[in-house]
């Protein structure tokens, strides 16, 4: 068998760049995102958490019928590390049918909450038929509020082609994370790179 890991950064030969975004949708901070990547003309990949999308149905709708990619976040954003297989495989189940009922199809990624996964949750993750995703700027640490200017520097360090960015559009006050992201955009598309899904840059891997 194929060892699985997780995805944080591919070799593309074009500059592209994958913005992610977790735990929405949420019904200040995730239409706030899409204007960003509406007026950028580049889409994203939104990470959502089951709760949530139920919580906000029209919101997940909305992410959709723009063109960006929604993943399997898990329903109740628990670390799967610490259920038995059976409940982490209904995590993913029950998340994934939101995702089917919003889209029309299914997830083709999934990342794991506080990236809790052991070779199990990996082999699960596979065998639903997800990419399991990471992140490239995990120092950035957006989840934390650490400042707008500390999410922008720890990412801008961690960008080139092929990065997958992390981001948090739910869960608290996400409003440092829209501001920088505002500003990572910006910059990105000034110089050249392109805003894809995560779908869209594993396609283009060489």
């Amino acid at each position: 068998m194929v060892k699985q890991s997780i995805i944080e950064q591919v070799t593309v030969q074009e500059k592209v760049v994958a913005f992610t975004f977790d735990d929405g949708p949420h019904p200040v901070y995730t239409p706030q995102v899409l204007d960003i990547f509406r007026r950028a003309g580049g889409h994203a990949t939104f990470f959502m958490i089951g709760e949530e999308m139920e919580a906000h149905p029209d919101i997940a709708a909305e992410v959709h019928r723009e063109g960006h990619e929604i993943a399997n976040h898990t329903y109740t954003h628990p670390n799967l590390t610490e259920l038995t297989l059976e409940e982490a495989g209904e995590e993913l189940r029950r998340a994934e049918q939101l995702v089917q009922k919003v889209t029309g199809g299914s997830a083709r990624s999934f990342r794991p909450p506080y990236f809790g996964v052991n070779d199990d949750i990996l082999a699960l993750a596979a065998e639903r038929g997800y990419r399991t995703i990471g992140a490239a700027n995990g120092a950035a640490r957006d989840w934390d509020n650490p400042g707008t200017e500390h999410i922008v520097e720890h990412s801008r360090s961690a960008v080139k082609p092929g990065s997958v960015l992390i981001f948090h559009d739910g869960y608290g006050d996400r409003s440092q994370t829209v501001e920088a992201v505002r500003v990572l955009v910006e910059e990105l598309t000034a110089d050249g790179y392109r805003l894809v899904t995560v779908s869209e840059l594993l396609e283009m891997v060489k």
